[in-house]
């Protein structure tokens, strides 16, 4: 297998052998009708080996269709990759042919497969299983021949937990797999790249191209490219555009790159703070805790602030507001001018067992949160779906706990 010869014929640049290994794998599949996944984050170049994997293929003469899921609106995509019959919907005027159809003995490309609805999914799996789809407002079944490869940037296993895709598809699709490495995984390739892009450009805008200093050479490698090629390419214009001194300095280039990208220095660790939560009842426990903390800590400020003061009057608004927040624990006395004494105990008796009244409010969260699940349903009429929104949780999670409190909505 002559790798050079591929990267050069579909202009891949990089001696990463993370890369090496991908080209390798799309080389190897391509004769096969096996499905493929090609997976790796957004601007890595993944679009470039479906390529590949079609020309190296005997299908290599048939259609090859790019289609990018992501950008078609939920309400056509069965439209589009499956056609419809004339007056299947509002502005159905004729006959269309789908994707699939389209590209029978050739390849279909399906960019960003995460994002496809669950409705299609599942007529994508029967493509992929049998062959077989209809068109939307049909209920004829067509054969069609089509190998499928897909790519995403998303994690597919972590959206099946959350419910977002389906398993059995997801393992119809990674009948083998292709990762495509991050940029920032392939250090010793920025600089090429750079390079390629620059002189690139220098043809494209009829200028000399660009060059960097050692210091710029070096803070570009070091760069972590969070929007990988893609980024690089973009920042490698902006600068062949914008610069008129054809040599860059690192003060120069670091204008260019925006500070989330860092760079990959090493970094002391520590370990996260953040808690992870089960369930909506735990969430509701902790924020509840949060604010009796935050009450707790206001009321002393308030204290430490009058006790500093040294017994200097406080005016009426500043009375109502600390009325507000200690209640019964303090004694307000009216003065005859616009001011009030006020005596607080920093220690009230209703308050001796903090830590206990908490406790005794956590009991009852069960009826608050039978409460709120109600006062949503009434306020949206009954529309779980909105009511999950109001409530920040899922349909999913609201039919559940509707079913455990036997609520009625």
């Amino acid at each position: 297998m002559d790798v050079q010869g591929i990267k050069q014929r579909f202009g891949i640049i990089g001696n990463s052998p993370a890369l090496h290994r991908a080209i390798e794998v799309a080389v190897q599949v391509a004769p096969t009708d096996l499905s493929v996944l090609i997976t790796g984050e957004s601007g890595a170049g993944k679009e470039i080996f479906p390529q590949i994997i079609h020309q190296y293929s005997v299908r290599k003469h048939g259609k090859y269709i790019a289609v990018n899921c992501g950008a078609i609106p939920e309400g056509t995509i069965d439209s589009e990759l499956f056609g419809h019959e004339k007056g299947a919907f509002t502005g159905a005027l004729a006959d269309r042919k789908g994707y699939f159809e389209e590209a029978d003995s050739g390849t279909i490309f399906l960019d960003e497969i995460g994002e496809l609805p669950l409705s299609t999914q599942v007529r994508l799996l029967r493509v992929l299983e049998t062959g077989e789809f209809i068109k939307v407002g049909s209920s004829k079944v067509l054969k069609t021949n089509v190998r499928v490869i897909a790519a995403t940037n998303v994690d597919l296993p972590q959206a099946i937990e959350k419910g977002k895709f389906r398993e059995d598809l997801y393992y119809r699709l990674n009948t083998v797999p292709i990762l495509i490495p991050p940029l920032r995984n392939r250090p010793d390739d920025v600089f090429l790249l750079f390079r390629k892009f620059a002189s690139d450009f220098a043809e494209k805008y009829r200028m000399p191209a660009i060059r960097l200093d050692d210091e710029a050479r070096l803070m570009l490698t070091k760069y972590l490219w969070p929007g990988n090629v893609r980024q690089l390419k973009n920042i490698t214009e902006q600068i062949s555009i914008i610069e008129q001194n054809r040599d860059i300095t690192a003060d120069v280039l670091r204008s260019y790159l925006p500070a989330t990208g860092s760079s990959n220095l090493p970094a002391i660790f520590q370990a996260p703070q953040e808690k992870t939560f089960s369930s909506e009842r735990e969430i509701l426990y902790q924020v509840l805790f949060d604010m009796k903390k935050d009450m707790n800590d206001l009321k002393k400020l308030v204290f430490d602030l009058l006790h500093d003061r040294g017994g200097t009057p406080v005016s009426s608004d500043q009375a109502q507001i600390i009325r507000k927040l200690y209640r019964d624990d303090l004694e307000v006395v009216p003065d005859k001018t616009p001011q009030a004494s006020i005596h607080i105990d920093p220690f009230p008796k209703d308050n001796i067992m903090d830590t206990e009244e908490f406790v005794e409010e956590s009991l009852s969260l069960e009826d608050k949160e039978i409460e709120l699940i109600r006062k949503a349903l009434e306020k949206h009429h009954g529309k779980r779906k909105y009511a999950a929104q109001e409530l920040g949780i899922s349909e999913r999670t609201l039919y559940r706990k509707i079913k455990e409190y036997d609520i009625n909505g």
